[in-house]
C-alpha cells in the first residue's frame, strides 16, 4: 500500500523519507521570549525538524467552573488550572518574532491553534503546517477553519475512537484539504509505556490510507523508536532545557541531550529498516560462501568412479557446486580424476 507523501515546508513526509521530528516546546518557555528563542535554537541543535508551541487564550479555551477540581495529572500544579493556563499562554505578539527567528536559524515553526484568531494569525505568518491537538478532534468548526487554510495538518488522535477520527477526517477533507497526517497519542502526562498501543499505527494507516506518526508523552524514547520501526513518519516529543524545572510540561519533556540521542537513534533505525526487499546484502556476500556448504571429495576419486556418500560430503565453504545438488550427484560417474578434499565446481 503506497500512500502519497506530504510536504511540510521543504521536507517530504511519508514512506521512503526521513522521519519528521517535532520538538513540542509547549509552555516550557516559562513566560520568556528569550527563553522561547533559546529553546528553538536548542531544538535545532538537537536534530529537530520543527519547533512547536501552543497558541491559546485561556478565556477562549477553559470554563472557570469546569476546572474547580483538578484532574490526576493536574494535581502537581502549584496554581489553579485557570492560572496555570494563563501563565502558559504564548503572547500573540511574539508569534511573528519566533516565526522569523526560526526561519533565520533553519527550523520549521508552527503551533497548535486553539481558537479561530490563532488559526488566522498562523495563516498570516505562512506557517508550514497546523497541529490539531487531540482535544479538538470533535470541535468540527475549528477543523473546518484549519482545513480551509490548505496547509498540511497533523491531527492528534489521543483518547479518540475510530468513528471520531473518521468524522474529523471527513470534515477536513470536505474543505478540499487532503494533506492529513494522523498522530497516535495517549492523552496522559506522562503516559505509561504499557498504554502506548503503537500497533494502532497499522490500523490507522490501513483504514484511512493516510501517513501516520506518534505524538509521544511516555518516558524515554522506546515508544518513539518502536513507532518509527513500524512506519511512523512523524514523531513529536515535548522538549525542554531542563526536565527538573517546575511547570506543567517540563516533567514529561526531553532535555537536549536525550532528545538528540533519540534523533540519532531514529536516523540509525531508518538505515536499519532497509527497503523491505529480501536479497543477499553486500555485507553478506563473503559470509554466504563461508557459512554455506559446497560439495567436496573426502577421498581421491578416479575418472569413471561413482560418487557415493563415502567419497563426497557437503562441507563448508560453498565453493563450486551448492550442497543443494548433493543428492543429484550420488550415483553419477566422475568426469575426471579428483584428489581428496577438492571442491566440485561444476556438474557435467
Amino acid at each position: 500500500m503506497t500512500i502519497k507523501s506530504i510536504k511540510i515546508g521543504k521536507t517530504s513526509i511519508g514512506e521512503g523519507n526521513s522521519c519528521y521530528v517535532i520538538a513540542e516546546i509547549g509552555s516550557n518557555f516559562d513566560g520568556s521570549l528569550s527563553k522561547a528563542k533559546k529553546l528553538i535554537k536548542l531544538a535545532k541543535e538537537s536534530g529537530a525538524n520543527a519547533a512547536k508551541f501552543q497558541s491559546f487564550l485561556t478565556k477562549n479555551l477553559l470554563s472557570k467552573k469546569g476546572f474547580e477540581t483538578k484532574s490526576a495529572f493536574q494535581n502537581s500544579w502549584k496554581n489553579s488550572v485557570w492560572k496555570t493556563y494563563e501563565k502558559a499562554e504564548l503572547p500573540r505578539k511574539w508569534h511573528y518574532e519566533l516565526s522569523q527567528y526560526s526561519k533565520k536559524i533553519g527550523i520549521d515553526f508552527f503551533t497548535s491553534p486553539w481558537d479561530f484568531d490563532a488559526v488566522d494569525l498562523l495563516d498570516s505568518l505562512d506557517v508550514v503546517a497546523y497541529k490539531i491537538g487531540s482535544g479538538d478532534i470533535t470541535y468540527l468548526e475549528i477543523l473546518k477553519r484549519i482545513g480551509k487554510k490548505k496547509k498540511p495538518i497533523l491531527l492528534g488522535t489521543g483518547a479518540s475512537t475510530i468513528q471520531e477520527i473518521a468524522q474529523a477526517i471527513k470534515v477536513i477533507k470536505s474543505t478540499g484539504n487532503n494533506k492529513i497526517i494522523l498522530l497516535q497519542s495517549i492523552t496522559q502526562y506522562p503516559s505509561p509505556i504499557e498504554s502506548a498501543n503503537f500497533l494502532v499505527l497499522n490500523t490507522l494507516k490501513k483504514k484511512f490510507k493516510l501517513n501516520v506518526g506518534y505524538s509521544d508523552h511516555s518516558p524515554g524514547m522506546l515508544v518513539a523508536l518502536s513507532s518509527v520501526a513500524l512506519g511512523a513518519c512523524v514523531i513529536e516529543k515535548h522538549f525542554t532545557d531542563n526536565s527538573k524545572l517546575k511547570g506543567p510540561d517540563h516533567p514529561h519533556s526531553m532535555d537536549p541531550k536525550s532528545f538528540q540521542e533519540m534523533v540519532k537513534n531514529i536516523r540509525f533505525l531508518e538505515k536499519a529498516k532497509g527497503d523491505g526487499i529480501k536479497k543477499v546484502e553486500k555485507v553478506e556476500k563473503e559470509t554466504r560462501i563461508i557459512q554455506r556448504r559446497g560439495i567436496w571429495t573426502v577421498e581421491s576419486i578416479k575418472k569413471g568412479d561413482k560418487f557415493t556418500t563415502k567419497n563426497i560430503m557437503a562441507l563448508r565453504p560453498a565453493i563450486g557446486i551448492s550442497a543443494s545438488h548433493y543428492k543429484k550427484l550420488l550415483g553419477k560417474k566422475a568426469w575426471k580424476n579428483f584428489p581428496a578434499y577438492s571442491a566440485l565446481k561444476n556438474i557435467n
